[in-house]
């Protein structure tokens, strides 16, 4: 975790559970409602989901400039906002000048808004706005937002500036009525990696394109559909009436109704832990089961090769790894990253390759089905057909165009030749396209 500076993440999960107790209509607060949490705190140690699935990293202040082109298919009203870790892991916001804004925070403890020009204005709906990144940066996020988001900036444990973030969980956040998306990025002067991500939630609709100095073919990931927000969370309530779990309570709204954003259910049970129950339960028990007498492959898809798995005494145990898989919780399958999936030092190449399938394999409920016993083997058209499964990503993945884009952390798990995961990669950038309300 990146810290709470002395505010305490546990008050998160009661503003979501007091929230959350009926739909979720986002109230804006002042500074003494901001919770901050490892997901809305960029500072020094920060280090983006998506970067822990690529070896693209933010090393050197090379000179490079990247421009930005950002089409704006939404409305009026619209702005950009750039944030990331320069070269030296410094946070920072780009300024409406061009260069860098570098937040000081006073080290009272009490988060201090950002009064910069960081706020961006995009040109009028059909129209575009070109922008230049000077250098490197990390860690870095392009917002679009219907609206003006507020940055705040804290001390660190480390008595550095940090960047207070918007989040999308806190229902009382300052910036909690404006509706806003964002893409991920690392850009080291010379290489850029960037992705669409829905791994946390979902809002505005956004697209990106990578145009290279070698001349190769645009790179498209086309993002969301226009009006996807309001139709994913149509998708949501859908679900609660087949199933009767609680899928409708991912939408946040305005209090007159508007879909503002939806929740993924690992953003939701982290602040409300225990509402989904015993959701998977039966589901892992069968595994559970199936596998006792069988193996389960794991094709690492790396020097490992297939790797056989057994089940025993309530874990998962799988030839070369050096340890073995407890029974996860529905915490554990929505995260990817606790209980069973948690990865420490010291895990070898196999558990680090293994941890990834399996954990795409509960999300998307494909382990019981006919060639499930290998993973990944089975294509996107076999994702989400069984239930239980995370019909939040299966509802997300419906609206996006081409079905690409990060729906949960693993994403980018597929078998050979498939990409679900909307990244564009390469070297000499000459161009990021970014499309907001529908590619175009």
């Amino acid at each position: 975790m990146r810290g709470a500076f002395g505010l305490a993440v546990a008050a998160l999960a009661g503003f979501i559970s007091q929230a959350f107790a009926d739909p979720i209509i986002a109230r804006p607060g002042g500074v003494d409602d901001i919770i901050i949490t490892e997901d809305n705190i960029l500072n020094s140690t920060t280090v983006r989901e998506f970067e822990t699935n690529t070896v693209l990293k933010t090393t050197s202040a090379q000179a490079g400039v990247l421009p930005i082109s950002v089409v704006n298919n939404f409305d009026s009203g619209m702005y950009m906002y750039l944030t990331g870790k320069d070269s030296s892991g410094t946070p920072v916001l780009l300024g409406a000048n061009g260069q860098f804004v570098y937040p000081q925070a006073d080290g009272s403890g009490v988060p201090q808004e950002i009064i910069a020009n960081v706020a961006l204005p995009l040109n009028a709906k059909g129209q575009t706005t070109q922008i230049t990144l000077p250098r490197a940066l990390g860690s870095a996020r392009i917002w679009i937002a219907h609206g003006q988001l507020k940055f705040f900036t804290v001390r660190d444990g480390k008595g550095v500036s940090a960047i207070v973030e918007p989040s999308s969980a806190n229902p009382n956040d300052p910036s909690a009525g404006i509706q806003w998306g964002f893409i991920e990025f690392n850009y080291d002067g010379t290489t850029i990696y960037a992705n669409i991500s829905f791994v946390d939630f979902v809002g505005i609709p956004l697209g990106m394109g990578l145009t290279l100095a070698s001349g190769a073919q645009q790179q498209v990931v086309q993002g969301l559909q226009g009006g996807a927000v309001n139709n994913i969370c149509n998708g949501m309530k859908q679900q609660t009436s087949a199933d009767g779990q609680i899928w409708d309570r991912l939408c946040v709204t305005t209090s007159s109704g508007q879909a503002l954003r939806v929740l993924a259910p690992n953003l939701y049970e982290s602040g409300n832990p225990g509402q989904f129950g015993g959701y998977y339960d039966n589901y892992i028990n069968q595994v559970w089961n199936q596998y006792a007498s069988q193996d389960l492959t794991i094709n690492t898809q790396a020097a490992a090769g297939n790797v056989a798995c057994r089940t025993s005494n309530n874990q998962l145990t799988c030839a070369g790894d050096n340890r073995a898989y407890p029974k996860p919780t529905v915490a554990d399958i929505w995260g990817c990253n606790s209980g069973p999936f948690a990865i420490i030092d010291g895990d070898n190449d196999v558990h680090r390759a293994v941890v990834p399938r399996l954990c795409a394999a509960f999300t998307r409920s494909t382990l019981l089905l006919p060639s499930g016993n290998v993973q990944p083997s089975l294509g996107a058209s076999s994702y989400y057909t069984v239930s239980p499964t995370n019909h939040y990503s299966r509802v997300v993945h419906q609206y996006e165009a081409g079905g690409i884009g990060y729906a949960f952390s693993y994403d980018d798990v597929n078998p050979d030749g498939e990409n679900a995961s909307g990244t564009v990669a390469g070297d000499n950038p000459s161009l990021l396209k970014v499309t907001v309300g529908g590619w175009s």
